[in-house]
């Protein structure tokens, strides 16, 4: 059974080449940023260079961002590299976004996602007395985008982080 369904993946393919792809999950106010980029940006890290995609995997149900940003050494501090990947995914009873993020220097932040003006606001679960985090990604054309990281101490507003600009890559 098996080698006829491959034999017939086979022959979709010459005739139609998504046919044996999943269906492409429908992210709401996330799917403006399926893709690959390339951005520039500044904050408490110094101003740097990075790159960050989002693409679907496990047969669309998640979308993986996978992110690098690089600061050369500047005020006495050296050169330096993060890199950091979240999980995107749609709750199974409520359907809403979810992300889960890790990254090199340990931090595990879960978030909860909403549409915001023009774009995505990931917001991370937790009570006051904890910190808090804000990713939001705006579009701000066709190919390019604005994204802002804010951290709130505990009792405290959020207050930016780092903000970047990026545009569409290849």
């Amino acid at each position: 059974m098996r080698l006829v369904r491959i034999a017939w993946c086979v022959l979709l393919a010459v005739a139609t080449p998504d046919a044996c792809l999943p269906a492409a999950q429908d992210w709401g106010p996330a799917q403006f940023l399926v893709g690959h980029w390339i951005g520039e940006g500044s904050g408490q890290p110094g101003a740097g260079v990075g790159a960050f995609s989002f693409t679907p995997d496990l047969q669309g149900k998640v979308l993986m961002r996978r992110s690098f940003a690089e600061y050369p050494a500047a005020g006495g501090k050296a050169a330096s590299r993060h890199d950091d990947l979240m999980v995107v995914y749609r709750d199974e009873t409520t359907a809403d976004l979810r992300a889960i993020y890790f990254d090199n220097e340990g931090h595990i932040i879960r978030y909860t996602g909403k549409a915001s003006a023009g774009g995505v606001v990931f917001v991370s679960e937790g009570g006051p007395g904890e910190m808090r985090y804000r990713l939001t990604y705006t579009a701000t054309g066709k190919d390019t985008l604005k994204l802002q990281f804010e951290v709130a101490t505990p009792g405290k507003e959020f207050v930016s982080y780092l903000e970047a600009a990026a545009r569409r890559g290849q």
